[in-house]
């Protein structure tokens, strides 16, 4: 049977400073990247599902590649969907030569998605990577 959701959770990326304001959030945000074709459509499925269950602790953004080709291509992935969690955004101290001052940066821990594309892959993966998926009670 099909659930109801109720909004989507799911964030669609449209620009990279989108991306950046959501890590900025201090959640862990889980990107899949994707392109169209049949096992995508399964794959969006399982998006709006968990993103309803760990919402609002954990963020999911989908990017189509074929719209944004740069974002994708600088992940040096060759096989698609493939899905990354990126969280733990912290600022760096030493900037470097840095060519514009106004640029700021961070570092991001990012960890490939490797487990079951189900609400229970992500559960494992959560509890693997210590994650906090929910408010303690």
């Amino acid at each position: 049977y099909a659930k109801d959701l109720g909004p989507s959770r799911v964030v669609h990326f449209t620009s990279e400073r989108e991306f950046v304001n959501l890590l900025h959030e201090g959640f862990p945000v889980v990107v899949a990247f994707t392109i169209r074709g049949n096992y995508t459509e399964h794959l969006d499925k399982v998006l709006e599902e968990v993103a309803s269950e760990f919402y609002p602790h954990v963020k999911f953004m989908r990017v189509e590649c074929p719209k944004y080709p740069g974002f994708c291509i600088s992940r040096q992935k060759k096989e698609y969907p493939f899905m990354e969690i990126f969280h733990s955004p912290t600022h760096v101290a030493n900037q470097g030569r840095v060519a514009d001052p106004n640029i700021t940066k961070y570092n991001v821990k990012v960890m490939p998605f490797n487990y079951d594309i189900s609400v229970y892959g992500f559960r494992e993966i959560f509890k693997r990577y210590g994650i906090r998926a929910s408010d303690m009670k």
